[in-house]
């Protein structure tokens, strides 16, 4: 999918170790654990496709942004494993599991302030600060959104969609956009750009809210069924909330903090047994069609297609 990327995407792997090396030993031992925990880097592979599309460029200008995006992109995840006190990621220990909420928290205050530190020190176009700075904004608002809404069984279908633009399509978006920025490419180009990512990012997270119900622990590295367990409705939940005949039931379980592992069971299977599943999947499908529809006829054959792939991946992706 990313052979277009490849060196750019080894070259981000070293980067990024260099970025949270510190004179603190252990800033640098947070740091590196999080790197090392690996991730699929998609936010730093779209926004390299996106540079490609460029005639020429130089990996030195390029690639302090591309780290940027990964420092925020784990920054945020490690505040959303404190939030969630969740003792998993990606089948590693989370930073909170292994050194507590206070030094988990000051470590993703670290890898933001590296995050803008990087890019300011890049004298990029001055665009680039601006999404920057409203991605980080959006990505609070989700998680804001969402925790006033833990525990209470919502149906609200529009909100769901909001909250997962915040937390997760803008994100993908505004990747590409900057990718485009950088590349040179004219404002309709990027907004074209940014319109795929954001379709892109709505398909990813609404199939990883598939796969929490669907995966098993092992494959996706966290344990399953852990959203409905954090009292997080997502979209085959509000559709079965809406349409299963044991509604009542499962909002009783949704709604309790002290669910155990049998009331958790149950709701998975009264989800399951709805159409609550292929709705979901369905609206995967309309947002990655949308996204390769959206794409720019100008954008190189070789970008188009690896962002086709990238679509694809979404997809058919079980991890």
């Amino acid at each position: 999918m990313f052979d277009l990327i490849k060196q750019d995407l080894a070259a981000l792997e070293e980067a990024m170790v260099d970025t949270v090396h510190s004179p603190v030993d252990l800033i640098t031992q947070i740091g590196t654990h999080l790197v090392s925990s690996g991730g699929k880097r998609l936010r730093p592979a779209l926004y390299f496709l996106a540079v490609h599309c460029a005639a020429s460029f130089d990996s030195k200008k390029t690639m302090p942004l591309a780290v940027a995006i990964e420092m925020i992109h784990m920054a945020s995840l490690v505040h959303d494993d404190v939030i969630d006190n969740a003792g998993l990621r990606r089948g590693a220990p989370t930073a909170n599991a292994k050194w507590g909420n206070q030094l988990a928290i000051l470590g993703g205050d670290y890898l933001f302030a590296k995050a803008f530190s990087l890019v300011a020190d890049s004298n990029y176009d001055g665009r680039i600060t601006t999404r920057l700075a409203e991605l980080i904004c959006d990505l609070s608002a989700g998680e804001i959104i969402q925790n006033k809404e833990i525990y209470k069984a919502s149906r609200d279908e529009a909100e769901y969609y909001d909250r997962i633009a915040k937390k997760t399509a803008n994100f993908l978006g505004v990747c590409c956009e900057m990718g485009g920025i950088v590349a040179g490419l004219v404002e309709e180009e990027t907004k074209a750009l940014y319109a795929y990512g954001k379709a892109i990012g709505m398909a990813f997270q609404i199939t990883d809210d598939l796969l929490d119900l669907t995966a098993d622990s092992e494959t996706i590295g966290k344990p399953a069924g852990n959203d409905i367990l954090q009292g997080i409705v997502t979209l085959p939940v509000i559709r079965a909330l809406e349409t299963s005949p044991q509604a009542a039931e499962l909002e009783k379980i949704v709604v309790c903090r002290e669910m155990t592992a049998e009331m958790l069971a149950r709701a998975i299977a009264i989800v399951k047994a709805t159409d609550g599943l292929d709705y979901a999947e369905a609206k995967v499908d309309e947002y990655l069609e949308a996204a390769c529809t959206v794409l720019p006829e100008s954008l190189p054959q070789d970008v188009r297609e690896a962002y086709a792939l990238a679509a694809d991946f979404v997809r058919q992706r079980k991890y």
